[in-house]
């Protein structure tokens, strides 16, 4: 993610829609079980369940706000090792 001219919990919250819109479009059934446990993990950190925003800014940013360093380290590493997935399963497909 590059930087983001709102900071770095704006790029967090664009790659949280990005995401969120991209598993979407998968079909659980369609992954195996290493890709299915990367699934949860992302879907658990992107998930704004018990967050409010009261001045409308958006839950994905209240989120992103919130995640704490460990939690950006694994954002990030799960991102990248679900893409490294569906780019293999791609090309072997």
């Amino acid at each position: 993610m590059l930087p983001h001219p709102k900071g770095e919990a704006a790029s967090i919250a664009n790659a949280f829609a990005e995401c969120a819109f991209a598993i979407s479009k998968v079909d659980s059934a369609d992954l195996d079980d290493y890709a299915r446990e990367l699934l949860n993990r992302l879907n658990a950190l992107i998930d704004p369940v018990g967050l409010r925003d009261p001045a409308d800014r958006g839950m994905y940013t209240i989120k992103a706000e919130k995640l704490s360093i460990e939690q950006r380290r694994e954002l990030s590493s799960t991102v990248d090792e679900l893409a490294s997935w569906f780019d293999l399963k791609s090309r072997t497909s």
